[in-house]
């Protein structure tokens, strides 16, 4: 385990971890993994666990849950759920803690903390479904007309919901500039930023020359644009692989072309292989900060990114990769000719990886948590 920076005074005794749903690891999950390196012995709560789904260090104590946990499958289709959400987060009783951190892309946020204990809100993005991207969720060519009529209303009071419960958080942690800007633009708050950690130990340089094939590692859900990219590389005649899963894979399979390999979920020592040998790897979509890029990085592999969102934080046009202007076919075939072109230093790539590594995770993090907790009880910091 990399070392862990102390805090400048003793961190408290009873802390809760709060998250919205327990299914799989992705982003937000190492994340939270991360976190408990620094409190193994908190307190987990989420709305819903799927057990053996996330790591031993987030399981390694019991996982307190929700009324959403005793729908029958409710894994499969929890989304479906989110209307039950505010009530499921709400019913988590945290009145014998010292600090409340929740991790919250969704609901966690919204917990109710005892009276002058401290909340940290480690928050990925306020929700998505919510604010700007119901139809790519929930639209009627998703879900079908009537739910998603349904889902609409719903997901109107939530979000009203939401920045009604925006001030039991005492201090918002965003993961990267763009989405303290949406923390401002929804919640009229402030946000000081820690990007998420990266495995730069796992997550290495194999030294081999790269193979002739394009990389995706993604979860396969519609804001993540992994259709473009699929016709980007058909306009550019390269093969592409696809590394994930999701309800998105039917659709995506039939759009796909013979130069287009599904490989599925795959372990992160099969990952990091696959990044080593890709010519370069792909984000098509917006992403709050992107895992996937600076992991490609830290093994040395230069990537291909909408210039939007946390992809202008983490890869740097020209050194590490190609920034693309416009979320466009043609303009991700331009981008994919451009990497191909041109002549990347995967040494420099890495270094700059490593500035997302865990150790800076760590320090980081337990410097905010010490100043949420000298704060003034009761205060909400800015």
């Amino acid at each position: 385990m990399t070392e862990i920076q102390e805090p400048v005074r003793p961190f408290p005794r009873r802390v809760a971890l709060v998250h919205d749903w327990l299914t799989g690891m992705r982003g937000g999950e190492r994340a939270l993994e991360a976190i408990c390196d620094l409190f193994p012995d908190a307190t987990r709560f989420a709305l819903l666990h799927v057990p053996g789904s996330v790591s031993e260090t987030i399981e390694a104590r019991p996982i307190h849950t929700s009324f959403i946990q005793w729908f029958p499958q409710s894994h499969r289709y929890y989304r479906m759920l989110l209307p039950l959400f505010p009530a499921a987060v709400e019913q988590f009783d945290l009145d014998e803690f010292d600090l409340v951190i929740s991790t919250s892309h969704c609901a966690a946020k919204s917990v109710v903390p005892p009276g002058r204990t401290p909340h940290l809100c480690y928050c990925f993005t306020p929700m998505r479904y919510a604010w700007d991207q119901f139809d790519a969720y929930f639209g009627a060519e998703r879900v079908g007309a009537a739910a998603s009529r349904l889902l609409r209303v719903g997901l109107s009071a939530m979000a009203r919901w939401d920045v009604a419960t925006a001030g039991r958080v005492s201090r918002y942690v965003a993961i990267s500039q763009y989405v303290a800007g949406r923390i401002r633009r929804y919640y009229n708050r402030g946000a000081s930023v820690v990007y998420p950690p990266v495995d730069t130990t796992l997550f290495q340089p194999s030294g081999d020359p790269p193979d002739p094939y394009f990389l995706i590692v993604s979860a396969l859900v519609p804001y993540k644009r992994v259709d473009l990219a699929i016709r980007a590389c058909a306009l550019a005649g390269v093969s592409l692989r696809i590394v994930g899963s999701g309800p998105e894979e039917a659709r995506l399979r039939d759009a796909a072309g013979p130069d287009v390999t599904f490989l599925g979920a795959l372990p992160d020592e099969q990952v990091r292989t696959v990044y080593q040998a890709a010519t370069a790897v792909l984000l098509p979509g917006v992403e709050d900060f992107g895992i996937v890029p600076v992991e490609a990085q830290a093994c040395g592999r230069p990537v291909v990114a909408l210039g939007r969102g946390g992809a202008c934080e983490t890869v740097v046009d020209g050194r590490t990769g190609v920034l693309v202007a416009d979320p466009t076919d043609t303009a991700f075939a331009a981008g994919i000719d451009r990497v191909r072109q041109s002549r990347f230093d995967a040494t420099v790539i890495r270094q700059h990886a490593v500035r997302f590594s865990r150790a800076r995770f760590h320090a980081a993090f337990a410097q905010e948590v010490d100043q949420v907790m000298s704060a003034p009880a009761g205060r909400a910091i800015q």
